[in-house]
């Protein structure tokens, strides 16, 4: 099964942001264990590198993020991608764009603490405990 983690999710395990941190990191366990195929967005990569910098600084951030690309496939983000979240009926564009990445990829499942704003989806979309209570 293919599951793309949001980009909250990424940043809650790698900013250690409470209460989240825990069940983001049981998501990465799956992935890292092969239960799971991971993929990320590649704008998502940015954004967590953008925070990451400020966090920890540029050489641990550059660090971080080459072990992601190790990880996780890349869901891409390219004209066909944009085009696409610029005429679906999304609120929030940067949630439009990790939606048709997804589609583009073909994924099973998309994982967000914010699943109102993907209310839209054609796929399956999940919160960290959801998807958690789900595969156990």
């Amino acid at each position: 099964m293919r599951i793309l983690l949001d980009t909250n999710i990424i940043l809650d395990l790698l900013l250690d942001r409470y209460p989240y941190a825990e069940k983001a990191a049981q998501l990465f366990a799956l992935i890292e264990n092969n239960k799971y195929s991971g993929y990320l967005c590649a704008n998502s990569l940015t954004t967590v590198n953008y925070f990451l910098q400020k966090a920890l600084g540029k050489t641990r951030s550059r660090e971080i993020v080459n072990d992601l690309l190790n990880l996780f496939s890349i869901a891409e983000v390219n004209k066909k991608v944009l085009q696409a979240a610029q005429k679906s009926n999304f609120n929030d564009f940067e949630d439009s764009v990790i939606y048709e990445a997804a589609l583009a990829s073909k994924v099973d499942a998309i994982i967000t603490r914010n699943t109102k704003d993907f209310s839209q989806s054609k796929i399956n979309v999940y919160s960290p405990k959801e998807f958690l209570e789900l595969t156990a």
